[in-house]
């Protein structure tokens, strides 16, 4: 496994305490102590460090430190080093309380100012809340309230919260108000893992590093955009959350819109900081609200029955655990979406997601348009495919472009011909959960990868009218698509009425 940095960086992170929320949970266990180790060896953690857990199970230093020895040999991405581990285990710490209890913040800054002597740390923090939603104004008033947001120039306090950032515009912009009576802006870490993905960072690389594709990254040669986040999991274990967030509000409001602005933003003028996150809340902006007939019109939602994946037998969603047996719940979403600017105008943005599909992909499908001579004849001309540009960010990383070319022979035989580049190709993969940039980034103060506010904000503008519309107007038709299929039949015809159709490309490599 390589050993190369998993950031852009060589240096590691500001000596820091990092205080664990829902220390006990499957985010914990899973990607976030994983991530911390990964970081560890690679050099990129700093030498001097500690780590707090803090949750409601019970538990002290001793119990916590068995339990995640545990949890990491089951989770890590890489061969665990005794020696790395055991330095790790000692400087991690636990406290068990009821965060809707001021006294266990009290207890807090107590067992944050012992870890900070015992390894000589300076009074830099950072706070992960992985926690459910509905506690993050409580767990940062708390934290307010006994002083330990409050930054001084030698100490910063930074705070990661984890999606979703509110159920609709009106409740984001409350939780931000709330968040915002203890914090500054720049002490908010609003993290999106999908922002750390090598492919979905490896866009803006791929856009301004290589000059033969900005120049036609504009209406004049492209006909539209797809982007498609499909799986093949059912709710699993998240039926409780998720038959009150669904999946306009579980992948469009932050992943796919994520995506959609690093795809259509102007060249920032560094990239780094601000300047990508100016780019990108510019592109939400820019997205044409939609009124309540282009809801209808513009928009499908879905929900799987029972059906097949692998060939296998799966329940419907109404039968999944924790999910009323009458939801309404939205598991599939295709929308059209317009980029009203300069370089986009009239383009569409084609865009789905959904549970249960046919395969467990995510990618970008750029649809150049028709060359505009019938240089080998309308027959032949009609059968040659416009050019496409594919960006496959999980589960195999890579790049394929069609092109065409003429098949060896006497007659002019036009077939196409992918190109396909695999990140495979680079070597061997990094270790690594998808987490790892963000921490360092965060230990770092580099915000590119984060959302501000403003980008929040944006984005619940254009999904809550399409949520109020839904709301005020139930689906009649579900379950409306079998699990094991690419979704209900009028997310086809959601493309056809523009004389589009969905594409799908496996990366050949």
């Amino acid at each position: 496994m390589s050993d190369q940095p998993l950031t852009g960086h060589n240096s590691p992170g500001e000596p820091c305490t990092i205080v664990i929320f829902g220390a006990s949970g499957d985010l914990t266990k899973r990607k976030l102590l994983p991530a911390l180790y990964n970081l560890k060896v690679l050099r990129l953690l700093p030498q001097n460090f500690s780590v707090i857990g803090v949750a409601v199970s019970e538990g002290d230093d001793a119990s916590y430190r068995a339990t995640s020895t545990e949890e990491i040999k089951e989770f890590a991405t890489r061969p665990v080093d005794d020696a790395e581990w055991e330095d790790f285990r000692k400087r991690s710490y636990y406290l068990q309380g009821d965060f809707n209890d001021i006294e266990t913040f009290k207890k807090l800054e107590n067992k944050i100012a012992e870890a900070q002597a015992a390894w000589n740390l300076p009074g830099n923090i950072l706070f992960y809340l992985a926690i459910t939603p509905t506690l993050f104004a409580k767990v940062v008033e708390q934290l307010g309230t006994v002083g330990l947001t409050a930054q001084t120039p030698e100490a910063w306090r930074r705070v990661i919260i984890e999606k979703p950032f509110g159920r609709d515009l009106a409740s984001a912009r409350a939780l931000n108000e709330d968040l915002r009576k203890h914090l500054e802006e720049s002490q908010i870490y609003r993290i999106d893992h999908y922002l750390g993905k090598e492919t979905v960072q490896n866009i803006m690389v791929f856009r301004f590093a290589n000059s033969i594709f900005e120049p036609i990254w504009n209406r004049r040669y492209i006909d539209y955009v797809q982007i498609t986040v499909a799986e093949e999991l059912g709710v699993e274990l998240r039926g409780g959350y998720y038959d009150h967030s669904g999946v306009l509000r579980d992948m469009v409001q932050n992943h796919i819109l994520s995506v959609l602005s690093l795809i259509a933003m102007e060249p920032p003028s560094s990239i780094s900081g601000d300047s990508v996150r100016n780019e990108k809340v510019k592109v939400l902006e820019a997205i044409r609200p939609m009124q309540p007939e282009d809801v209808i019109s513009n928009t499908v939602r879905g929900q799987y029955a029972a059906g097949l994946i692998d060939g296998k037998p799966v329940p419907a969603y109404r039968s999944e655990p924790n999910v009323d047996p009458h939801s309404n719940t939205d598991t599939f979403v295709a929308m059209k979406l317009f980029v009203e600017n300069w370089r986009w105008a009239e383009v569409p943005f084609f865009i789905r997601s959904g549970k249960r599909l046919k395969e467990h992909t995510t990618q970008v499908v750029i649809g150049f348009r028709r060359t505009p001579l019938l240089l080998f004849g309308e027959d032949l001309h009609s059968n040659i495919k416009p050019n496409r540009l594919v960006l496959h960010v999980q589960p195999d990383e890579g790049i394929t472009m069609d092109i065409h070319a003429k098949r060896p022979g006497p007659n002019i035989n036009v077939v196409n011909v992918p190109l396909d580049f695999s990140y495979r190709e680079f070597g061997e993969g990094m270790a690594a959960t998808g987490y790892e940039t963000l921490l360092y980034d965060c230990m770092i103060g580099e915000t590119t990868l984060f959302h501000r506010y403003d980008s929040v904000d944006a984005s619940w503008r254009i999904v809550t009218p399409i949520l109020d519309v839904w709301q005020a107007l139930p689906a009649r038709d579900f379950p409306n698509y079998d699990a094991g299929t690419w979704g209900p039949a009028a997310s086809d015809h959601l493309l056809e009425k523009s004389g589009h159709e969905w594409h799908h490309y496996p990366l050949k490599t």
